[in-house]
């Protein structure tokens, strides 16, 4: 999960901002956790320090990207990077102000995971969060990562599957404090 942003159309890291109860992080961890992920690896940056503090993070494994400042890229390959050592066969990526994606949601883009894999849940016909990245593809996913595109370009181009999840969850991110009245299905 990438949360290392310092959410500056927000106004702060979204890792912490509340949102019905509980903390963003907080929330994308537990929808991971039950929609089968393991490990759960969360990339941290601004303020990490004030997340471990009030945060959870139950059963996850926080990570720092030093470069955060430099965009999700960096982020993308700090879990990658995570990632490595482990016998994960695909990485399933989900940034931590996507608050509408349900445990659902990631269950039907994991069912997809093998090496070889690229799927990402669609909501309203286009490519949404979450995206999983067969372990074949990260390298290549890794260094296409840059700024704040992530892996959009290494994407581009290539076969991903998309996985319709409208029924279960909502593709939308927490931009503005506005946002946080968006409704999940």
């Amino acid at each position: 999960m990438l949360a290392a942003g310092a959410g500056r159309r927000f106004g702060m890291p979204k890792a912490l901002v509340e949102y019905r109860g509980s903390l963003l992080v907080d929330r994308a961890v537990r929808v991971l956790a039950a929609g089968g992920c393991a490990p759960v690896v969360v990339v941290l940056g601004a303020a990490a320090d004030e997340v471990r503090e009030r945060a959870e993070l139950t059963g996850a494994t926080a990570v720092v990207n030093p470069d955060w400042a430099t965009g999700m890229g960096s982020s993308l390959r700090t879990a990658l990077d995570a990632l490595a050592p482990t016998d994960a066969d695909a990485a399933l990526v989900l940034p931590v102000d996507m608050p509408g994606i349900s445990p659902e949601a990631v269950r039907r883009v994991a069912a997809l995971a093998s090496r070889s894999a690229l799927a990402a849940a669609a909501h309203d016909g286009a490519r949404t969060h979450p995206v999983l990245f067969g372990r074949d593809h990260w390298a290549g996913a890794r260094a296409a990562a840059t700024g704040d595109a992530g892996a959009r370009g290494y994407l581009k181009g290539r076969e991903v599957a998309l996985v319709a999840c409208d029924d279960v969850s909502a593709g939308f991110d927490i931009d503005r404090p506005e946002d946080l009245a968006r409704r999940n299905p």
